[in-house]
């Protein structure tokens, strides 16, 4: 049984939900449901905690967070399965994820080494002779991090990380679905020497936990990845405090005339199907030039049949169940629908033994719900351009605007789909779905605001002040 941790201990409630594998449905655990009550409280110590903390020595942060690297090291199979258990992705991904996070934390133990401010030059102006400045980045205070299900280890690191790295405190809500893997890095990072209340995880309801730290006047940020729907109205009520969101999208692939298909065509299917299709920077839509299509979507299709389903912990699983029955049956009906519209199966497009088989669609309607929403599934919509120009309307038309990927092998044709596009990050000659914890990572449009990647959360999680002395007198 998991209790609620507050300024470094278990505190018990009177409600708890049943934590069940996705796959098994087996009983994983029983977590705690916390009251409003209990939110405040975890902001009340973070808070309090936070007076030490922002004047703890750069170094003693990077030590921190690197007896927690070591730790993590040392519990990666354990925190691996954890992942699979409680979320469904397949072993082999979640070692991923673990390594991924290790390196998360490895750069945000080095960046708190490295928060630094600017010499400023005042004498440039006039009036400004004979007098020195510089700035500082200062801590805010008390970030609240809401966190989604579908990388329940690398993505809290990436709120965690560097609002420890820069001397804030954090209350952590984790995703409902898979909150084990929270409760097991707050053990870490009490074993690693964090002081009491600067790291405490809530769980329970989003619109209770969720919502009183939006709301909570001590709560200095909110640092959020989820849905469009939920992120707007964190917006409309954090008032002046400082928000990050991380949206959704229908990431874009874009094929063009010159690419030789063969070669890429394994690393798209991963693109694509990768854990379930349960990514922000999953591809949901292929644009391919009419002069490769034919041979595009012959090897897409055999590519795709040779992914393996079932059994997440099976060492040889490329894919497994969705987060839960209720997304299965939603992403199914937008099948259904668009297949009604005028789509065609060209794959998949059923479930086997409670698995999402991998879909492929031709023909969709740009109206579509699986077009022009977020499937967050492992489903693909396939549409053959006559041009570089048509695919890069086509990409542009969406409300989200996350990242984009285009393979070409013409110089022009690269930096024409770079100014064009219009998202947070474009891969040239790579997938949407590619990337690295140092990046700016963030979008545009209803995909979010701010950038994540541990150098650019600092700078979400800090803010600057500015410092000046007169010589003259």
């Amino acid at each position: 049984m998991k209790h609620l941790w507050i300024n470094g201990q278990s505190v018990p409630t009177e409600h708890y939900q049943v934590i069940t594998s996705p796959f098994s449905n087996n009983e994983l655990d029983k977590v705690s449901e916390a009251t409003i009550q209990d939110v405040h409280h975890a902001i009340s110590v973070a808070k309090q905690a936070f007076l030490t903390y922002k004047k703890t020595p750069a170094h003693k942060r990077a030590e921190i967070l690197m007896n927690v690297v070591h730790l993590l090291r040392e519990n990666h199979e354990e925190c691996s399965k954890l992942i699979t258990l409680e979320s469904g992705k397949a072993i082999k991904d979640a070692r991923k994820e673990m390594d991924r996070t290790i390196m998360t934390y490895t750069f945000a133990a080095e960046e708190a080494r490295r928060l630094t401010g600017q010499t400023i030059p005042l004498d440039a102006a006039p009036g400004g002779e004979n007098r020195v400045a510089y700035t500082v980045r200062e801590p805010l205070g008390v970030i609240g991090a809401i966190t989604p299900f579908n990388f329940p280890m690398n993505l809290v690191a990436h709120k965690v990380g560097p609002a420890i790295a820069s001397g804030n405190t954090v209350v952590l809500k984790p995703a409902s679905q898979t909150p084990l893997s929270s409760y097991k890095l707050a053990e870490l990072f009490q074993q690693a020497g964090l002081p009491d209340g600067v790291l405490n995880v809530v769980t329970g309801k989003g619109n209770i936990v969720g919502n009183a730290l939006v709301e909570s006047k001590d709560v200095k940020m909110i640092t959020f990845t989820g849905s469009p729907l939920v992120g707007k109205a964190i917006r409309e009520k954090a008032g002046l405090k400082k928000v990050t969101l991380e949206l959704g999208s229908n990431s874009a692939l874009i094929i063009d005339k010159d690419v030789s298909i063969s070669p890429v065509i394994k690393r798209i299917v991963t693109g694509a199907f990768s854990y379930q299709g349960q990514v922000c920077i999953s591809i949901q839509r292929i644009f391919v030039h009419e002069n490769v299509y034919e041979e595009f979507l012959n090897l897409f299709q055999l590519a795709t049949k040779d992914l393996i389903l079932g059994d997440p912990l099976n060492e040889d699983t490329d894919l497994s169940c969705m987060i839960s029955p209720e997304e299965t049956e939603r992403i199914l009906n937008w099948v259904r629908e668009a297949v009604g519209d005028g789509a065609t199966i060209v794959a998949g497009g059923e479930v086997m033994d409670g698995i999402m088989t991998p879909t492929i669609l031709t023909d969709v309607p740009r109206n579509a719900k699986i077009s022009c929403q977020e499937a967050f599934a492992p489903v693909v919509a396939i549409y053959k351009i006559s041009d570089l120009n048509e695919a890069i309307d086509r990409v542009n038309e969406s409300p989200y605007g996350l990242q984009a990927g285009v393979y070409t092998n013409n110089l022009q044709s690269s930096f024409k789909a770079c100014q064009e596009l219009h998202v947070g990050g474009v891969m040239i000659n790579d997938i949407p779905t590619f990337r690295v914890d140092q990046m700016p990572y963030g979008g545009v449009k209803e995909s979010g605001t701010g950038r994540e990647g541990i150098p650019y959360s600092i700078e979400e999680m800090t803010e600057i002040k500015l410092v000046t002395f007169n010589l003259n007198s």
